[in-house]
C-alpha cells in the first residue's frame, strides 16, 4: 500500500492535508491549496531566528558588494538593532532562489510545482541541482563524468571550481526517485553521492573501462515499483519526461536493478534508449559519460505537461511510445493465434457481429469487486456492446492488455490500480471509473483528470449506499454511508480498514445502465464521423 496526501475541506478557506493510503498514491501538486494564514507571532519568532542566526555567522563572513537596497537596509536596521547589518548583507547578498530552495530536501514554503526546468543550461565542467521540486531532486553534471559504483557514487572531473568555492570540490547526494515528499519511502531508496572535483594523481582507479559518447540518466526502480500504476507514474512516464530530448542517444543506468522489470517493460525501453540499461549495483566498471542527469522530473499524476517539455510534448506522445512498444509484439500474438487455429481441428471461428462497439471490463477480485458482474455483462451485451472481461496480473503480459484496450471503445473499471490501464486506450474512447464510497477525491486525481488529459471521454460513476457492500454492515444513517469525507478524516487505518479492503460493489444496473447506453450512442456517432476527433 501506498501513503498520500488528501485534502480534507475543513471550512470555507481552510485546507489541511491527512494521511491517506491506496494503492495508488500522491496529492502532491498542492499550489491550489488554501492555506490558513500564519499568526504574527510566527513571523516574530523566525525574524528573531534570522537575526541570531546572523549574529553567530557574522565574523565568518566576508564583505561583500554593496548594493542601493543592501546600503538602505543597513541604515535602517542599524537605528534599531547594533547588529542588524550582518543581517541584512545575509538577506540581500545571497541569491534570491536559496529563499525557495530547500538543499536538504525538506519542505518548502511554496510546494507548488515550478514552471520551469531550472538547471536546463549548464556549462561543460559544472554540476547543478534543482531541489525545487516537492516531487523529485535532480541534478545535472558536464564534463568528464565517472561512476564508481562500490561507493555509490559520480565523480565530475574538472580543473574548474564546479560552484565549490575555493574548495578543491563540491559533494551532493541524492536519492533518484520521484516521491520526495515521502520520507518513509524515500528512506529505503538508494543514495547516490555526486562529487565535482579537480583531479590528480591518487584518482587514478577511476580510469575508465567503458566510455559512452551519449549522456546517461540515473534513477531508481525500487520504491513501489511491482505496482502498475507507480511503475507508470513514478518510472516510466517521468523516465520520458526527462529523456525524450535525447531522441534515443541516452543510457540508462538503474539503482536497485530488477531484470522482471527490464523484461516487462524493455519493449517500451528500446523506444526511449538506443542502448542497452545499466545495473549500477551490479556493474563494477568504470564507466564515462560526458554528461549525466540524476533524478527524474515529474509533472503530475499519469501525464505530461506540453509547457515544460521541448516540441511541446504531451501524454499523447507518450502514449505513442507505448503503441511503438506494444504492436511488434501484438502482431507476434495475431500470427501465433491463425497458425493455432490452421492446424486445430476444431479452428475458432469468430461469430456475431465484429462491427458491434468493444466494451473492456477490468475485473477485480476480492476488495472493490463487482459483485453483479456477470448482470453487467448480459446489460452491456444487450445494448449493443461486444463485451470482454479482463483480469490484469502483475504477471500479465502487458502487450496483451494493451491489445484489448487499444480495440476497445470503451472501459469500465472500479477504482484501483488498474485503471492505470486507461492509458492504453484511444483518444476519444470512453472510460468509465466506478467510485466506491469513500475514494472520490482519489478517483478523480488519480484517474479521472489524467484521462481527461489524454483525450478520453471520462465518466466517473459515484455509486449510491444501496450499492455498497457495506450497506450490509452499517445503519443507513451511519457516518460510513452518509459522511465518508468525515470517516477518511478519521486518519488511513479508517480508509484502508473501511473503503478500501471491505468493500465491493453491487451495481444499480437500471442506473448504470444510463451511462453505457450514452456510451454507445456516442461510440456509434463516432463511428459515423458525428463526434468530433480529439
Amino acid at each position: 500500500m501506498v501513503h498520500y496526501q488528501r485534502f480534507i475541506q475543513l471550512r470555507k478557506g481552510v485546507t489541511v492535508a491527512t494521511p491517506y493510503v491506496d494503492e495508488e498514491d500522491a496529492c502532491v501538486h498542492m499550489s491550489g491549496c488554501n492555506k490558513k494564514s500564519k499568526p504574527k507571532f510566527v513571523f516574530f519568532v523566525l525574524f528573531c531566528t534570522l537575526l541570531s542566526t546572523c549574529l553567530i555567522l557574522a565574523p565568518h563572513l566576508l564583505p561583500f558588494p554593496s548594493s542601493p537596497l543592501s546600503l538602505l537596509c543597513k541604515f535602517v536596521f542599524t537605528l534599531f538593532f547594533p547588529f542588524s547589518v550582518s543581517l541584512c548583507f545575509t538577506l540581500f547578498s545571497i541569491p534570491f532562489f536559496l529563499w525557495f530552495t530547500d538543499p536538504s530536501g525538506g519542505e518548502q514554503e511554496s510546494i507548488s510545482e515550478p514552471t520551469s526546468n531550472l538547471c536546463s543550461s549548464v556549462s561543460n565542467g559544472y554540476m547543478c541541482c534543482d531541489r525545487s521540486s516537492i516531487r523529485s531532486d535532480l541534478c545535472v553534471m558536464k564534463g568528464d563524468i565517472r561512476t564508481h559504483s562500490s561507493s555509490f557514487s559520480v565523480f565530475l572531473y574538472s580543473s574548474k571550481n564546479s560552484g565549490a568555492g575555493t574548495e578543491r570540490f563540491r559533494r551532493e547526494k541524492i536519492r533518484p526517485y520521484t516521491r520526495k515528499w515521502e520520507a518513509s519511502t524515500m528512506s529505503t531508496i538508494d543514495e547516490i553521492t555526486l562529487v565535482a572535483k579537480k583531479p590528480n594523481i591518487s584518482d587514478d582507479f577511476h580510469k575508465c573501462d567503458v566510455n559512452h559518447e551519449v549522456p546517461a540518466v540515473f534513477f531508481s526502480t525500487g520504491g513501489y515499483t511491482g505496482n502498475v500504476y507507480h511503475e507508470f507514474n513514478d518510472g516510466l512516464i517521468p523516465l520520458y519526461i526527462t529523456s525524450q530530448k535525447y531522441n534515443k542517444k541516452v543510457v540508462f543506468v538503474i539503482l536497485e536493478y530488477h531484470d522482471w522489470w527490464i523484461t516487462k517493460y524493455g519493449n517500451l525501453l528500446t523506444h526511449l534508449s538506443d542502448f542497452e540499461p545499466i545495473d549500477f549495483t551490479g556493474d563494477k566498471r568504470t564507466h564515462c559519460f560526458p554528461e549525466s542527469i540524476i533524478g527524474l522530473r515529474i509533472h503530475d499524476e499519469l501525464t505530461v505537461d506540453s509547457s515544460l517539455m521541448e516540441g511541446r510534448k504531451t501524454i499523447q506522445d507518450f502514449r505513442d511510445v507505448l503503441d511503438k512498444g506494444y504492436t511488434p509484439r501484438i502482431r507476434d500474438l495475431i500470427r501465433e493465434e491463425e497458425r493455432e487455429n490452421l492446424e486445430s481441428k476444431n479452428p475458432i471461428k469468430l461469430v456475431g457481429n465484429v462491427e458491434k462497439p468493444k466494451l473492456v471490463i477490468i475485473s477485480r477480485n476480492g476488495s472493490r469487486a463487482i459483485m453483479n458482474e456477470n448482470a453487467l455483462v448480459r446489460t452491456a451485451t444487450k445494448i449493443g456492446f461486444s463485451v470482454t472481461v479482463l483480469k490484469p496480473e502483475r504477471t500479465s503480459e502487458l502487450a496483451r492488455i494493451y491489445r484489448e484496450l487499444n480495440s476497445s471503445d470503451v472501459m469500465v473499471g472500479v477504482h484501483g490500480a488498474a485503471m492505470t490501464h486507461f492509458l492504453f486506450m484511444r483518444p476519444g474512447s470512453v472510460f468509465i471509473q466506478v467510485v466506491p464510497l469513500g475514494t472520490t477525491w482519489a478517483a478523480e486525481t488519480y484517474y479521472g483528470e489524467p484521462a481527461k488529459k489524454l483525450g478520453l471521454r471520462y465518466i466517473g460513476y459515484e455509486i449510491l449506499p444501496r450499492e455498497s457492500s457495506l450497506y450490509e454492515d452499517y445503519e443507513s444513517n451511519d457516518p460510513v454511508l452518509r459522511d465518508p469525507n468525515s470517516v477518511n478524516d478519521r486518519g488511513w487505518e479508517f480508509t484502508k480498514k473501511i473503503y478500501l479492503d471491505r468493500q465491493k460493489v453491487r451495481l444499480n444496473l437500471a442506473r448504470f445502465r444510463k451511462r453505457l447506453v450514452r456510451s454507445y450512442i456516442y461510440t456509434m456517432r463516432k463511428r459515423n464521423g458525428m463526434v468530433r476527433s480529439q
